[in-house]
């Protein structure tokens, strides 16, 4: 080898030799950190719990549903029947609030007036566009009437809206959220004289009765009932009454992908 060659030396030290594949392997490494982050929180459980829009007309639940007892499918009244549930219409309102009942004057129910009132100075005729706080998305298929004709209070999916001032998206409504209830669904049946009681809670409810009722519609005694829920070692609440819903009713909800995606 020539002198001058021999004292010639390395421009870059050794190590930049690795510096390339060092360089991927961390922009690899926060790459997959960026996509892990976003998928766990770009769920419902972040991007949809707690929305809640104001309304064109401020409707407090917690005073017509909490205070006044009003129940759901009042208002709400395809909820059993159809797949889905309805908005009520602005003359489901008029009938407690047209001139001369609740309230009738009161500023917060301008548009109403303006929907119903043909004597009304301002009246239009346009019917209230109520803002939808839950909302199904296109891919997926859920029959309320499926599920409320089977135990499944409204509670589960929406929350204590009967102490809600302003509706807001209570539970995540995800696919997870689904498929807990679909595995165990005898953890959220209830009687269906309870569907709309959004207070109710199993430990407090009739004992007697539903035995009674349940024994009846085995044709057997309350007592034999009683004893072989004592000896599986079931003591009363959700539990106990959700696994007598569920095999009296033969609740057996589908897990694949099927019975939300058509």
């Amino acid at each position: 080898m020539p002198p001058d060659k021999a004292k010639m030396g390395n421009i870059f030290p050794n190590w930049t030799n690795w510096l390339a594949i060092k360089v991927l392997i961390c922009l690899g490494a926060m790459g997959t950190a960026i996509i892990a982050l976003a998928w766990y929180s770009w769920t419902p459980k972040y991007t949809r719990v707690g929305y809640m829009p104001q309304q064109p007309i401020p409707f407090d639940h917690s005073l017509h549903a909490g205070q006044l007892g009003m129940d759901c499918r009042y208002c709400h009244s395809f909820v059993e029947n159809s797949s889905h549930s309805n908005l009520p219409a602005a003359e489901l309102c008029w009938n407690c609030h047209s001139p001369g009942k609740v309230k009738s004057d009161s500023p917060k129910l301008e548009l109403l007036r303006q929907a119903m009132d043909p004597n009304y100075e301002n009246y239009t005729g346009e019917p209230i566009r109520w803002v939808q706080v839950h909302e199904t998305p296109d891919y997926a298929y859920f029959n309320h009437s499926a599920h409320v004709n089977r135990g499944v209070s409204c509670v589960e999916c929406h929350g204590r809206v009967d102490e809600m001032p302003v509706v807001y998206h209570a539970k995540s409504l995800s696919m997870s959220f689904c498929l807990d209830c679909h595995r165990e669904p005898e953890k959220h049946l209830r009687p269906l004289d309870q569907i709309t009681n959004l207070a109710w809670e199993a430990e407090e409810s009739d004992r007697d009765a539903f035995y009674a009722k349940l024994a009846s519609s085995k044709g057997v005694e309350v007592s034999e009932l009683q004893s072989a829920d004592e000896k599986a070692g079931m003591e009363w609440g959700q539990e106990l009454i959700g696994k007598h819903l569920r095999e009296g009713w033969a609740v057996n909800p589908p897990q694949d992908c099927a019975a939300c995606h058509r």
